[in-house]
């Protein structure tokens, strides 16, 4: 829920910021800015907590740590691909597949009731997902809306 805020809350803030400074209303930009600023929280946590978000991916998966730092970078870069004007649709393409891509990371976290913060199994569990899930859609829908 916390990345839910940051995109609202940043993109909210921006627009408040470009309208008084403009007059206008900047929604594209501030949607990139909320999106990036999200990634970059987001990114946070494969750094601080790069076991815990180990364990959200199934044993079989090898190189669980190192993945979980290349997926942190990933999303350092689509934050600022976004605020690229000429990098933000092939960003914004890319950014969407990575949303469907680590989708199966959450289901997986759900069924395991993965807390990555702590990296252990009293997480919140399924009910997680009836969240996730179309929190997950929005991110997609968000990028696609503010980026083309």
């Amino acid at each position: 829920m916390k990345p839910l805020y940051v995109l609202l809350i940043v993109t909210l803030l921006t627009l408040l910021v470009l309208w008084l400074a403009s007059g206008e209303w900047h929604l594209r930009f501030a949607g990139n800015v909320g999106m990036s600023v999200m990634l970059l929280f987001t990114a946070l946590g494969h750094f601080m907590f790069p076991k815990g978000m180990a364990e959200m991916l199934p044993p079989f998966v090898p190189y669980r740590v190192p993945l979980v730092y290349v997926t942190g970078v990933i999303e350092v870069a689509a934050a600022i691909g976004l605020m690229i004007p000429s990098f933000r649709h092939l960003t914004a393409l890319w950014l969407m597949l990575f949303f469907i891509l680590i989708l199966p990371a959450n289901i997986y976290a759900a069924f395991h009731r993965i807390d990555y913060q702590k990296g252990t199994t009293d997480g919140p569990g399924l009910a997680y997902l009836w969240l996730r899930m179309p929190l997950q859609l929005f991110f997609i829908g968000w990028v696609w809306f503010f980026s083309f």
